[in-house]
């Protein structure tokens, strides 16, 4: 085992650096070790030091990483969207026990810590709508209040979600809402999303 890799040093190294969630390749790269050292250095503390949240990602288990950095990091490329960004904009005043995200590629959940990460494939054309959000140390991308409107409603368009009967729309920009609806390359979504506003 490389001297380099002791694990109160890696701990502090990664804090310091702001470091919470990384790949073997990421540690290899941090630390300066072949990947083979740093792939066995993390499988060989993976119960005291990290945490597994899926294959070829790991998070510090004292300094669990916030949910929605973990959302992005965990299936990318992906942006929050839907059910839980609406609630974080209060468009619906329900909370949300999962973490919505859209995402290019095929629709998957995971489950992490008990919590379900929830992705839902979007045309590429529509895949946009979104802001970088600071949050403590971190960043993470999240859709604008009203792309995770537009995300929400093509899925309920398409009735693959039902629609909340105390969305509030009131405080949305119309004319953003209809342009993101325009991303998704049908007449009749438009139309739906009219009726809505």
């Amino acid at each position: 085992m490389n001297r380099k890799l002791k694990p109160i040093y890696v701990q502090q190294t990664l804090r310091d650096k702001g470091v919470s969630l990384f790949s073997p390749q990421e540690f290899q790269r941090i630390f300066n070790v072949s990947l083979t050292a740093s792939q066995e250095f993390i499988k060989g503390h993976g119960y005291d030091l990290f945490l597994k949240l899926r294959n070829g990602l790991y998070a510090l288990r004292i300094e669990t990483p916030m949910e929605e950095l973990i959302a992005n990091r965990l299936y990318m490329p992906s942006y929050i969207s839907f059910e839980y960004a609406m609630a974080r904009y209060n468009l619906i005043p329900e909370s949300v026990y999962s973490i919505t995200s859209a995402t290019t590629k095929t629709t998957r959940e995971f489950i992490v810590n008990n919590l379900s990460y929830t992705y839902s494939h979007i045309k590429n054309t529509a895949y946009r709508g979104y802001v970088i959000e600071k949050l403590n140390r971190s960043t993470f991308l999240i859709a604008s209040p009203e792309k995770a409107l537009v995300d929400y409603l093509y899925f309920v368009h398409l009735k693959l979600k039902s629609m909340n009967d105390r969305l509030d729309v009131s405080k949305v920009k119309k004319k953003l809402v209809l342009e993101y609806a325009g991303l998704f390359g049908r007449k009749n979504f438009i139309k739906f999303i009219r009726q809505i506003l």
